[in-house]
């Protein structure tokens, strides 16, 4: 299921690519005998990759409708595409698999880009849960915002999911586009079996990650795969139906149905019901125990690991 940035997020007003974006490549290309590509045929391949990127990107974020384009006078000034997506909820059922075992499942989704954050609420088989992500901070929530108000719920610190849960936001469609444009000339675009792909490394707290998105012949990205030296981060997601599923018309298009693997083991197999992709109002709040615990948690492994090393138990390998 939906379980999941850091610092890595794009602003909700950024320059889609295209004609807009600028993006240079430190890579040369090869010209001739195996040798690096010098002089005017480096500039040439680093402008035609660059050109290559922008045009399967923005590509990509039209086809998903996350853009807006204006003109004024006429069309005789063209502005930039805008970004239009930073929040959204949707709500589904499906088949989440606990011990390998398939359960029932219902799920609801709150999500934001800037500052990114997700919370999801989930139902197995009659057990409800909470979980939650803002940044580098996880926590387990005994009721949506629990923890912000004294005597209100309970928000239980899960630091160590935090790589895991943020990721999820990020390979969701709207999260690869955004990824890879920040992560600017390190996107890779290639051709396999036809379909666009690209390939990009993620930053910040998921840094480590490298995503590898494929494109249909309509430019909607249809299948994302993770790699990491983590096995619990490795996953190879599929989306398929792609419609606007919003009670409220706004042109950008949701993935219907999603199937995700972990190591070939199945994980998830939701169909979304709803999908507001209108900007709702969702935020995330660290709360302050969940703050205050990940402080005394960092506090006492720093002091774990000095006394460890004045004894000499730790030491350069």
């Amino acid at each position: 299921m939906f379980v999941m940035r850091t610092k890595l997020f794009v602003n909700s007003a950024i320059v889609i690519a295209g004609c807009a974006i600028a993006i240079a490549s430190p890579v040369s290309r090869v010209a001739g005998k195996g040798k690096p590509a010098t002089g005017s045929a480096a500039q040439s391949g680093a402008a035609s990759d660059a050109a290559d990127r922008a045009k399967v990107l923005r590509a990509a974020a039209d086809a998903l409708g996350m853009v807006r384009w204006s003109d004024i006078g006429g069309g005789a000034t063209h502005l930039p595409g805008i970004d239009v997506i930073n929040t959204m909820e949707f709500s589904g059922t499906g088949v989440s698999y606990v011990a390998g075992q398939p359960v029932q499942t219902e799920f609801r989704v709150e999500l934001a880009y800037n500052p990114p954050g997700m919370r999801v609420q989930t139902v197995r088989g009659g057990t409800a849960s909470i979980q939650t992500v803002r940044e580098n901070y996880a926590w387990d929530e005994s009721e949506p915002g629990a923890g912000l108000i004294p005597g209100k719920g309970m928000a239980t610190a899960q630091m160590a999911a935090a790589k895991e849960r943020i990721l999820q936001l990020w390979i969701l469609p709207y999260g690869v586009v955004k990824a890879a444009l920040a992560a600017g000339d390190k996107t890779v675009v290639s051709k396999e079996n036809g379909n666009a792909v690209f390939t990009f490394p993620l930053a910040g707290a998921v840094a480590g990650v490298t995503v590898k998105a494929t494109l249909d012949a309509n430019n909607l990205i249809t299948r994302v795969e993770t790699k990491s030296d983590n096995p619990a981060l490795n996953t190879e997601t599929e989306y398929s139906d792609y419609a606007d599923h919003g009670e409220i018309a706004t042109d950008i298009k949701s993935p219907a149905h999603t199937v995700r693997t972990q190591g070939g083991r199945p994980v998830m197999d939701l169909q979304v019901k709803t999908w507001d992709a209108n900007n709702p109002y969702v935020v995330f709040p660290v709360p302050s125990a969940v703050k205050a615990g990940n402080a005394k948690t960092a506090a006492a492994r720093a002091s774990t690991g000095a006394l460890l090393a004045a004894d000499g138990s730790v030491g350069s390998r």
